[in-house]
């Protein structure tokens, strides 16, 4: 029994007869509907992310099987707590705070990717990401919630897997994200007012000295790239002069 084989890149739940998938399919026989359907349904759970997705028709029955791949951990937080990015200055500034079950259904939808032998492990990989990305997990820096992983503060909820959160808990959640993200708004507009009144007050001076001052007052390198852009002239070349040849000398070699 022949098979042929389709894997494409399909955003969860919005598949269509349209290429890269229609095209594809047409020429194997099989009903591209039905395979369309079929792949939003197994996808529904991951809208707005894109999904890998494998058909697999077999070419005298037509029948078909789909299998679904799961997006990298990082789409599935930045799903889960439901932000577009994640922190520029993950050590420094937080974007979103997930719950344990928030981890653990993550760690789930990830399971057979993950290095980790057990659930626990599975979870620790989970809050890692959340670390360099600038998300809190139970109110605290990821990287201490680690911690508390390996002090088995969360024994309970991983061993029966628990994912699911009261309508109380989600609500809590969203409030918080919403606070540290009108928390972080509010700072970014003083750095960058604070960056704007030294760059004023330098003006005419070198950019080397404005940035100095600038990383003397504490202001973050994306502010600064921002207000003080290094302009480069179309082709201009940066690379320092080479050497000078040495002229040969005129006067004759002395006899020897």
């Amino acid at each position: 029994m022949a098979t042929q084989t389709v894997e494409s890149l399909i955003e969860g739940g919005k598949a269509t007869a349209a290429p890269p998938l229609g095209p594809a399919l047409g020429p194997l026989g099989v009903n591209i509907g039905e395979v369309v359907a079929e792949i939003n349904k197994k996808t529904a759970s991951f809208k707005g992310m894109q999904v890998p997705v494998k058909v697999d028709i077999d070419d005298e029955t037509k029948k078909f099987t789909i299998s679904v791949g799961t997006p990298p951990a990082s789409a599935l937080i930045m799903k889960e707590a439901g932000i577009d990015k994640g922190s520029g200055r993950a050590q420094e500034e937080f974007v979103a705070d997930l719950v344990i079950e928030q981890i653990i259904k993550i760690a789930k939808m990830k399971e057979d990717s993950l290095l980790g032998k057990d659930m626990k492990s599975k979870v620790k990989e989970i809050i890692g990401t959340c670390n360099s990305m600038g998300i809190k997990v139970e109110g605290v820096k990821a990287f201490d919630a680690l911690k508390m992983v390996d002090e088995g503060k969360f024994d309970k909820e991983i061993t029966a897997e628990k994912t699911e959160l009261s309508e109380e808990e989600k609500k809590a959640l969203e409030e918080e994200k919403e606070a540290l993200q009108a928390e972080l708004a509010e700072k970014h507009a003083q750095e960058e007012a604070k960056a704007k009144e030294i760059i004023a007050s330098m003006q005419g001076k070198e950019r080397y000295a404005i940035v100095a001052k600038l990383h003397e007052a504490e202001i973050h390198d994306d502010v600064i790239n921002k207000l003080l852009p290094v302009e480069v002239a179309e082709g201009e070349a940066k690379e320092a002069p080479a050497p000078a040849e040495e002229e040969p000398s005129e006067e004759p070699p002395a006899d020897s």
